[in-house]
């Protein structure tokens, strides 16, 4: 899937030992080489660096990714939609039903996971592997192992304690004349334009000061 940028998806980040979501969220995302990224992605990562015990969460597989492929629609409505695709295409081999329920990079992959065969026809797919399929399109798992590394960072978290500057001056209220802007402070925003009004903000207040 290397490549595919979905929109309109929805994507939960769950602690599964634990069974706690970290992190929830709505937008954009794309499938890479090395695995995921874009714009929500990237937000859920700013939660995931920061949530208890992560690096070893990652290394035992117990943080995983679900993916909501079709957000707008209930399971029940998205069964309804699978049935009328399916009635369209009943004389089709199940690989070429889903062209308008998908895009074509997903496809191979959804009929494989979905553990219905590619050949089998339309009209003889049963109501259970029906229903695993929508299960399979509202909670697309993947396992999350590990993060990119900081040279190729968005943006980074840690940095000087807010605690410590004057926020009208960005001034250091430990060393006088010294003064922090943008990235070298510990504040991280969301994908979106915040990290830069950010920098803008802090830096036009602390070369006025």
């Amino acid at each position: 899937m290397q490549g595919l940028s979905l929109k309109n998806v929805k994507i939960s980040i769950k602690d599964v030992e634990k069974n706690k979501l970290i992190y929830d969220d709505f937008g954009e995302m794309l499938f890479t080489h090395f695995g995921v990224s874009g714009p929500i992605i990237l937000s859920s990562s700013a939660h995931l660096i920061r949530y208890k015990e992560i690096t070893k969460k990652l290394n035992e597989n117990k943080i995983r990714l679900y993916i909501d492929f079709k957000p707008a629609l209930s399971f029940e409505e998205l069964d309804k939609r699978i049935l009328r695709d399916f009635e369209e295409f009943k004389n089709k081999d199940f690989k070429n039903s889903l062209e308008k329920l998908l895009p074509q990079k997903l496809i191979p992959v959804i009929v494989d996971l979905s553990k219905i065969s590619q050949y089998k026809k339309v009209n003889e797919i049963t109501k259970e592997e029906r229903k695993n399929l929508v299960e399979l399109l509202k909670n697309f798992e993947v396992i999350i192992n590990g993060f990119r590394p900081i040279e190729e960072a968005i943006v980074t978290a840690g940095g000087v304690s807010t605690k410590e500057i004057n926020p009208k001056t960005m001034e250091s209220k430990l060393v006088k004349g010294l003064y922090f802007a943008g990235e070298i402070i510990d504040v991280d925003g969301y994908t979106g334009g915040f990290n830069l009004q950010i920098a803008y903000s802090t830096g036009f207040v602390a070369g006025n000061s």
